[in-house]
Formats: C-alpha cells, structure tokens, sequence
C-alpha cells in the first residue's frame, strides 16, 4: 500500500501513566517538551480540534488535526497534518498519530505510533523525532 510508511518509538519513563498522559494533554507541559510548540484543544473528545503552532528553524509553523479516539490515561489517537508537508490541507494529506500508555513496573511506557507518511524516508525522519520527544518527556517527568 502506497502512502503508509509508519514510524514508531517508545520510552519507559519512570512516573505514573496520570502524569504522562498530563504531559501529552496539558499545553503548557506539550510546550516543554514538544519544541516549544504551542497546543490548542477544542475539547477532548472524539471530533475535538487539535492545533500545534509555533516557529521551526525560524519559520512559523501551524500543524493541526482532530482526535479520533480517546481513553483517559491510556490512549489518544488523532489526525495530523504539517504545514511544512508541502501537501494541501486535503484529507488524504493527514496521518494517524496514536499515543498507547501502559503499566511498566512501577513506571509508564509510552508508545506512539505515525502512520501515513508519503516515504520511508518521511517515517525515519519522524521517528528521529518522536525519539528525541521522548527523550525530552522522560527528562522532565523523571526531575
């Protein structure tokens, strides 16, 4: 199937799945984490807007998608399309992000998961980095 590359990463982070899934919830955390990106909800619920703005080696920058399924502390999933995509915003542009959080010893694996990128190339780059996010999440959860 053409068009589905998928990237993955996962991290063990040593905190519990509350605090994780607030780091992938609450803005202001998303922004510590997340390249300094700033995060707007509709509402979280299935159908809730997502936007990510900010500005990337010095261009601005506004991602956007919906969410699609949500399971408090466990799972989020939702739409996902980049203005640096050079694709129009068009539905068959979006891909699917799933954010997966389970129970790991005493500590929170995170899992997600990008599906939709255009070329391999496009998915390594993408997990190159959701490897350094990770990184960022686990280093401010774990302070």
């Amino acid at each position: 199937m053409q068009n589905n590359f998928v990237s993955k990463a996962s991290a063990t982070i040593n905190a519990p799945m509350a605090k994780v899934w607030q780091a992938l919830t609450d803005p202001k955390m998303v922004k510590e984490w997340l390249f300094g990106t700033d995060m707007h909800v509709s509402n979280w619920e299935v159908g809730g807007e997502i936007t990510y703005t900010g500005q990337w080696e010095g261009k601005s920058y506004q991602d956007k998608g919906k969410i699609v399924e949500i399971v408090p502390e466990q799972k989020l999933v939702s739409t996902y399309w980049s203005s640096f995509s050079g694709l129009p915003d068009a539905p068959e542009n979006y891909q699917k992000v799933t954010y997966q959080l389970s129970q790991d010893g005493d500590g929170t694996k995170i899992e997600i998961t990008q599906e939709g990128s255009k070329t391999e190339e496009q998915a390594k780059h993408s997990e190159g980095n959701w490897r350094q996010v990770l990184g960022s999440m686990k280093k401010i959860l774990e302070k």
